[in-house]
């Protein structure tokens, strides 16, 4: 989006007008510029980190490959990764060679569906905290504050204890799909008023259905059989177990159109960072704005949680340990949260199926455990640096 300054209101402050200018339309010769501008100006366009941000992007982009590698060679039935390498290449028609029946079925069938449902589900968790943590200016903001799992759970679960088949297998991700959509509808006309949506009461609202939800599922699972509630509960503690092409071929269309739109407002969310009032002042439409991001996070969220369960502190933790090495800038912190999210999940799913060689343990469960007390950690350090918790 183009935003021309000689169209701001004339009333702008001024001394703001010409930081903003300084920071957000410079060309690479004023980069170095003084960085009592900067600060000044409270403009999030990640100079102060320099060459940082590139290079956590390479170097994440590097780790999600070496991963995808690994993660297919390692398993009950190993594969060197020399001989994933040779069929990945020749199967791309550029040389290496062909395995054995087994090992191209256990790559092909078993493995690499899984590792495409991993990175998919990774990246769009981790995209949607990101949007969450932008459009809320809160990195302590993630995708279930809008009650899109909840709302995504309580389908799964209600598929679970109807004993629904309409869609074959695909009735409960298609039930979780809808009803993670539907929730964040609710949530979004409950907390429209006057043409507005005020942040505060968004928050409130989720909240309210959440508990709303979670009461629901309660209900439910307290008149299951024994069977459904273990169901219930390992779709709940998130799991990629059951991959197919088929599977990465339905979350695809959603995570695609998600990862690709989001960092098309990477620059107004910087924008809003600055305050709403400001952001309106330089031509943000908010409202809108706050709208598609929200329906972003929904899209990518539902899809996520509608084929691996609820998977925890993906969408909080990786955006905000990205943001404090690129910066707040959004054309670093997006693109870095999705690779961060890939590769966060496939170590993940790596670790839930060879711990405890040959059972498997629920992927959700081990990010929380691992993920609560990394974010500590990274908030402890942020608070430390910023002076303290007072």
């Amino acid at each position: 989006m183009t935003i021309r300054l000689d169209e701001v209101d004339e009333g702008f402050d001024d001394d703001f007008e010409d930081d903003f200018e300084d920071d957000f339309f410079k060309d690479d010769s004023s980069a170095d510029s003084d960085d009592s501008d900067d600060a000044s100006s409270g403009a999030p366009d990640g100079e102060g980190f320099g060459w940082r941000g590139p290079l956590l992007l390479v170097a994440l982009a590097a780790a999600v490959v070496v991963m995808c590698v690994v993660a297919a060679g390692v398993g009950a039935y190993g594969i060197p990764v020399g001989d994933v390498l040779d069929s990945v290449l020749n199967r791309c028609g550029l040389g290496g060679h062909r395995l054995d029946q087994t090992a191209e079925a256990v790559l092909w069938e078993v493995r690499f569906p899984r590792i495409a449902l991993t990175v998919l589900i990774g990246a769009s968790l981790a995209c949607a905290g990101a949007l969450m943590q932008g459009v809320f200016g809160n990195p302590l903001a993630e995708p279930g504050v809008v009650g899109v799992s909840a709302g995504a759970t309580v389908g799964a679960v209600l598929v679970i204890f109807t004993g629904a088949t309409t869609l074959g297998a695909w009735t409960q991700p298609a039930a979780a799909f809808v009803f993670g959509l539907a929730t964040t509808a609710l949530v979004y006309v409950f907390s429209r008023s006057g043409g507005r949506t005020e942040v505060v009461t968004l928050i409130l609202t989720g909240v309210a259905l959440t508990a709303v939800t979670v009461a629901a599922i309660g209900i439910l699972t307290s008149y299951s059989t024994n069977d459904q509630i273990q169901d219930i509960a390992f779709w709940q503690l998130g799991s990629v177990n059951g991959a197919t092409w088929e599977k990465v071929s339905a979350i695809l269309p959603c995570a695609a159109v998600g990862l690709i739109a989001a960092p098309m407002y990477a620059r107004r969310l910087d924008l809003l960072s600055l305050g709403e009032k400001p952001a309106r002042h330089l031509g943000v439409d908010v409202e809108r704005l706050r709208v598609v991001v929200i329906l972003l996070v929904a899209l990518l969220t539902s899809a996520a949680v509608a084929f691996s369960g609820v998977i925890g502190f993906v969408g909080l933790v990786v955006p905000h340990a990205v943001r404090m090495v690129t910066g707040p800038a959004h054309k670093l912190v997006l693109p870095g949260s999705m690779l961060g999210g890939a590769l966060v999940l496939l170590l993940g799913d790596l670790a839930s199926r060879t711990l405890v060689e040959p059972r498997e343990l629920p992927i959700g469960a081990l990010t929380s455990l691992v993920g609560g007390p990394v974010f500590f950690v990274l908030l402890r350090r942020a608070r430390l640096r910023a002076g303290g918790w007072g």
